[in-house]
């Protein structure tokens, strides 16, 4: 069988078959609009839309992307497909690909929606778009795997929404989203540090503000350690939870 093939329709039997799930809908979604329109609609202070904005592009990715997995991994897990498809002659890290990089296009795509309504509100003519697609991109794949990570842990969707809260929500106040880390007490200072959200948000400030409170040279190498160990222990717990 054709590596891309394989690829390909695994990817698109997921965009059918769970994109318009309701927990999708509901958490991938309308949470994200709800907190762009929350701070976009809320305040007339330029400056302090620009410094939210990276906060909320972070958001809308974390909870899309994780979202999606929920439900993707969760109805597979539950109806046996995922077993039917191990049968097939593909690697299992393509597999894996296959079915995360819906999410990941899911969380891109998530990442639209506060940048248009910035749009209107901001000026956005300084922003450096390349850099942008990069932190937005990376930021996407860490925390699909994050996701992912999650998801095979669980047999119900609301079971890994539940247990998706538990990472999702701590993240919003010790990744730097909204509050700075430095304003953090100290002894919570090192669990952001090890959080990936913490480093896509100081990209992604840095390509709509030009300012970071981190080296670029340092968050990007940075995310994709935490990308690839993320992948790693997915992997390792889907052969653990799923084959073994």
């Amino acid at each position: 069988m054709n590596s891309w093939t394989a690829f390909r329709g695994i990817l698109a039997k997921d965009m059918r078959a769970y994109y318009l799930k309701p927990p999708n809908i509901s958490w991938g979604l309308i949470f994200p609009i709800a907190w762009t329109l929350m701070f976009f609609v809320r305040s007339g202070s330029p400056v302090e839309l620009t410094d939210v904005l990276p906060g909320v592009v972070v958001l809308s990715i974390l909870f899309g992307t994780t979202s999606m997995l929920a439900v993707t991994i969760t109805f597979e897990r539950r109806s046996r497909s995922f077993e039917r498809l191990l049968l097939a002659p593909i690697s299992l890290s393509l597999l894996i690909g296959a079915k995360t990089a819906g999410a990941i296009v899911f969380g891109v795509i998530n990442a639209l929606i506060p940048m248009i309504w910035a749009s209107f509100l901001l000026d956005l003519s300084g922003t450096n778009w390349a850099l942008l697609l990069v932190g937005v991109t990376l930021t996407a794949i860490a925390s699909t795997f994050l996701g992912l990570f999650v998801a095979v842990s669980v047999r119900e969707v609301f079971e890994a929404q539940t247990f998706s809260n538990f990472f999702r929500f701590p993240m919003l106040f010790l990744s730097g989203l909204f509050i700075p880390v430095a304003a953090l007490p100290f002894y919570l200072r090192p669990i952001s540090y090890i959080l990936p959200p913490t480093y896509g948000t100081d990209i992604i400030r840095m390509a709509t503000t030009g300012r970071a409170v981190m080296p670029l040279g340092l968050s990007l190498p940075v995310l994709m350690v935490l990308i690839v160990l993320l992948f790693l222990g997915s992997m390792s717990n889907v052969k653990k939870k799923w084959i073994l």
